[in-house]
């Protein structure tokens, strides 16, 4: 059986699943005076996340740290599935799948750390951020060409609706 191309892989994609600190965000935490930490999110990226959702493919957010903006993001965005906090990250992913009666085949996962190596390595579709660990560009079907927080989710969401022929239908909306 010959390997499937990252296109290919990314065809089969009905789950979408985001890491948030250093793909999301660009891995920058900023404290506030009260101690809140605060993150910067990309607006590009967002539209992509809203684009795919058009595109028909699910999107879910599983993060080990814990954050009031990531609930304020995912809600502004419309992502129905979020977890947050702990670093077994399998659990919240074995449940999702549990949940949406998809098979790990039928799942991408962009990530950037080592903690995001059980899920990568179970997804039909595995995507770093060129900015990530050595260890998570060894393992990715495909390494995006942008910056974690620096357009690196659009790129994807953008290839997504490639691979599946949904592009032209989900953009003719702004290209007419």
């Amino acid at each position: 059986m010959t390997e499937l191309t990252y296109v290919e892989r990314a065809a089969r994609v009905k789950l979408m699943i985001f890491d948030v600190d250093g793909v999301l965000t660009d891995g920058s935490l900023h404290y506030g005076a009260d101690g809140e930490a605060l993150k910067t999110f990309n607006v590009q990226d967002g539209l992509g996340i809203k684009l795919i959702q058009e595109a028909g493919i699910d999107t879910a957010i599983i993060s080990a740290r814990k954050s009031p903006q990531v609930i304020k993001r995912a809600a502004d965005l419309g992502i129905g599935h979020l977890h947050q906090g702990g670093h077994d990250k399998l659990t919240p992913f074995n449940a999702l799948l549990e949940k949406t009666g998809l098979t790990a085949e039928q799942v991408g996962f962009i990530g950037d750390d080592v903690v995001d190596l059980p899920i990568l390595k179970r997804v039909g579709f595995a995507v770093a951020v060129p900015n990530g660990r050595k260890e998570v560009l060894e393992r990715a079907h495909h390494v995006t060409v942008a910056q974690g927080g620096r357009g690196a989710v659009r790129e994807v969401c953008e290839l997504l609706m490639h691979a599946q022929g949904s592009y032209e239908r989900v953009m003719a909306q702004f290209l007419v």
